[in-house]
Parts: C-alpha cells; structure tokens; sequence
C-alpha cells in the first residue's frame, strides 16, 4: 500500500507521520509525505522523533505535485488546511482527514506566555504520541 501524509508545510506532522509509519509498519506500508507547500523540515520535530528513536533527519519537504506520477492508494491529510486547499487528489485514491494540533503555532503560544523550551518541546511530543496512535492502527483506520 503507498500512503502519503499531507500537510500544509511538509515540515512537521506529515514527517512524523511519514517516520513512524516507515518505523512501525514498513513492511506493509510505502509511506510518503507532503505539502500544498514546502517549509523545510522542522528541527523539533526531528529532536522529539529521535528522542523516540526514530530518525527522520534525511527526510526532506517535497510538494504533493512531486507524487503526480506515484500511484497512490491513501492519502492522509493530518491538517485542515491541507484537506481544503490541496490542488488536486487522484481519482483512484482514498482521502482520509484526521487532523492533528499544529506543535509549532501551540508553542509559540507557549513561547509568547513565558514558557520554556522543555514546555514548548512537550506540545511537539504530545503531537508525536498521537500520530503514533494513529499509525499504530494503519491500514485498518484507513481502509
């Protein structure tokens, strides 16, 4: 099964979501990730993934028009943003939304009220356990 993960950015939630799918299901799942654009990926991202001993440092931001020729069997939008402004969705793909909180904008709010590095860590942790659930249940919650 190829699945992409798409987000607005490809820099946070759909990476997570691209490594630990590569990390817990690999063997029955080609995962990818993408954005309606491309912000680079995320440095906290990667520092909580690795605390969870998933590597996802190579993984680079690509824009959902790089998949136009990969045959896709489910996309995920995990943002919805993505899910409204996405340019196009193949015919014969399956679109499934489940939206996850956005650990960059949810710590600069922290940030801005005077919390911590650690505190603004734990919004990208909280995220990262999530996504972990979801993917924990893959294909069956996508099917």
């Amino acid at each position: 099964m190829n699945l992409l993960f798409l987000c607005t950015g490809n820099s946070c939630r759909s990476q997570m979501a691209e490594g630990w799918t590569r990390y817990l299901k690999g063997d029955v799942i080609h995962a990818f990730s993408a954005g309606v654009e491309t912000h680079g990926l995320n440095p906290n991202a990667v520092k909580v993934m690795a605390e969870a001993g998933v590597d996802i440092s190579r993984q680079k931001s690509q824009h959902i028009d790089e998949f136009k020729d990969v045959k896709l069997d489910v996309i995920v939008t995990v943002c919805n943003h993505a899910h409204e402004t996405c340019p196009w969705f193949p015919a014969d793909c399956k679109v499934v939304h489940h939206s996850f909180e956005d650990p960059p904008r949810f710590a600069s709010e922290l940030a801005a009220k005077g919390a911590g590095e650690e505190e603004q860590l734990d919004a990208y942790r909280r995220v990262r356990d999530d996504i972990r659930w979801f993917v924990e249940k893959l294909p069956e919650n996508v099917i």
